[in-house]
């Protein structure tokens, strides 16, 4: 399916924000070709022409990104990106992100959070930065990805690409979402990054932030999950034995997102 591409310009490219462990976002992308039901940030929807489409349909590209950047510097803490994949596959040919990397002030503590190993195009830059990459991983098998998140790199591939950012001094981070019951193997997950990932975030799905659609699909497809999910008792069982495997692993944990 062609993503249908928005060029855009904007005023500012630096944006508050109250997400954890940040102080500031990018955006250069607004959508992405991911298509992840899950994602929370497809409320963004709601606000676009209805012939751009569904979600993952489409991709706004802010194309004096890289320029609004130059020159500026600005105090905390900045994270890329919060609505929008900064590695998605129209990344390859706009090279947004990585003209923004080549320009931003080499003081800036930068956080890129990714589901894609397009990432690694950029390594050498990072080595110059005030870096961490991370990445969203998981334990899909190929049936459950195909429908929840049908358009990103592999776990495998993911993994893959953590390592190789560790080997090559980068710091780096697992962002271990959606946590949904039967669905994630989180002692098989972190036993699989541990040895070369330096932190962890954790984070059991928003119910109400992947909205009815994929509520209804994880009913249809996987009613146990959804089970779980839907009886308030249940779910605080699958919370409390996550919670113990994961403060039983000795790993170093940023948070844990319960919504």
């Amino acid at each position: 399916m062609r993503t249908k591409l928005i060029k855009t310009e904007a005023k500012e490219i630096f944006t508050k924000t109250k997400l954890p462990g940040c102080d500031l976002v990018i955006n250069q992308y607004v959508g992405c070709e991911h298509a992840c039901s899950y994602c929370y940030a497809k409320f963004i929807s709601r606000w676009r022409p209805q012939d751009y489409g569904k979600w993952g349909c489409w991709v706004e590209a802010k194309m004096n990104a890289p320029e609004l950047v130059k020159g500026k510097y600005v105090e905390g803490s900045v994270y890329m990106s919060s609505i929008s994949d900064p590695y998605q596959p129209i990344e390859e040919k706009l090279k947004l992100t990585q003209m923004i990397l080549k320009n931003l002030d080499k003081r800036t503590k930068l956080s890129i959070q990714t589901k894609s190993d397009l990432v690694l195009r950029d390594i050498d830059i990072f080595k110059h930065e005030d870096i961490e990459v991370g990445f969203t991983v998981n334990t899909f098998n190929q049936k459950q990805k195909d429908i929840f998140e049908p358009c990103s790199s592999s776990n495998e591939e993911r993994i893959k690409a953590l390592k190789i950012l560790k080997k090559n001094g980068i710091k780096n981070f697992a962002f271990i979402s959606p946590m949904i019951p039967e669905l994630i193997d989180l002692n098989k997950v972190i036993e699989d990054t541990k040895e070369f990932t330096d932190y962890y975030w954790f984070e059991f799905i928003n119910t109400k932030g992947v909205g009815k659609e994929f509520m209804e699909v994880l009913k249809k497809q996987f009613p146990n999950s959804y089970e779980i999910l839907a009886d308030k008792n249940k779910m605080l069982d699958f919370i409390k034995e996550s919670k113990n495997i994961i403060t039983s692993k000795k790993i170093k944990i940023k948070g844990i997102e319960m919504h």
